[in-house]
């Protein structure tokens, strides 16, 4: 529910001669501005160092209403639960580091990863969104349990409807993950049902750049996908639904066998969705 106003690089570039850390700032710079352009956010300055890896981060500050703001409580018993991307970049690019993974879904999980999650906010608040949070490293599980204890409530998810990108779901099953994922699966004490299913390792699949994951009234939910999908993110999916039980609990249900892995179009590759 904020509005981004300025922001400050964080930056550490390796030992080099000083042409080469110019050009490796010219051009971590310039993607940065590109980006923050269309947020309609202004680089306001930053600070930079030397180290033996490149590093690079922003701080940012905006503006917002109090009474606009989602939290991560606030969901209810009824709610639907809502998830704007798909998962699996940690297995892919834990893959990837070994050189086992496919080029074709490296190329699908970095166009994910450069969409934003500015328009897909926009569209759950303007659908009555309770609360929201974004996927990253504690994987779906262990965000949407964080969720679920602040707002005192737990939930059912169908494991067949979580989206997933191509290829992370196989990669898993030959035991090719991320090295997150050991430390996310003791989120499962707080899951019962369906731990052989395809799917199951990816709910503690650490994300980068991930997707926003809300909670809103039941019947607003199917308005909201189709806005969202209309806005571009084309693998929003209702992955579940809140309910009364002990807060913080997962139940795991199947609606039907197997998973579809979803993927994007090579003629869509490229470039951020918008």
């Amino acid at each position: 529910g904020a509005t981004p106003h300025a922001a400050l690089a964080l930056v550490t570039l390796p030992y080099a001669e000083d042409a080469k850390l110019e050009r490796e700032l010219f051009e971590l710079l310039s993607g940065a501005l590109g980006v923050l352009r269309e947020a309609g956010v202004t680089l306001a300055g930053g600070h930079t160092a030397e180290g033996a890896e490149l590093a690079f981060g922003l701080s940012l500050n905006g503006y917002a209403r109090e009474g606009e703001l989602l939290r991560k409580a606030g969901l209810q018993a009824g709610d639907a639960l809502i998830l704007t991307k798909p998962l699996g970049t940690g297995a892919l690019f834990a893959a990837d580091m070994q050189g086992k993974a496919s080029g074709a879904d490296i190329e699908a999980a970095l166009w994910h990863m450069q969409q934003s999650n500015a328009k897909a906010s926009a569209v759950l608040r303007q659908h009555g969104a309770r609360a929201c949070t974004d996927v990253t490293g504690f994987g779906l599980a262990g965000h949407l349990i964080e969720m679920l204890k602040a707002s005192g409530v737990a939930a059912r998810l169908d494991l067949d409807a979580l989206p997933a990108l191509a290829g992370a779901a196989a990669l898993l099953s030959r035991g090719i993950a991320s090295s997150l994922q050991p430390a996310n699966e003791a989120f499962a004490e707080a899951i019962a049902g369906n731990p052989g299913h395809a799917s199951y390792r990816l709910l503690f699949d650490p994300q980068t750049a991930g997707g926003l994951l809300a909670g809103l009234p039941a019947e607003r939910a199917p308005a909201c996908l189709e806005a969202l999908i209309a806005a571009g993110y084309r693998h929003a999916v209702i992955v579940g639904e809140t309910e009364q039980g002990a807060a913080g609990r997962i139940a795991l249900q199947v609606a039907s066998e197997g998973l579809v892995p979803v993927d994007v179009p090579r003629s869509e590759r490229g470039s951020p969705a918008a």
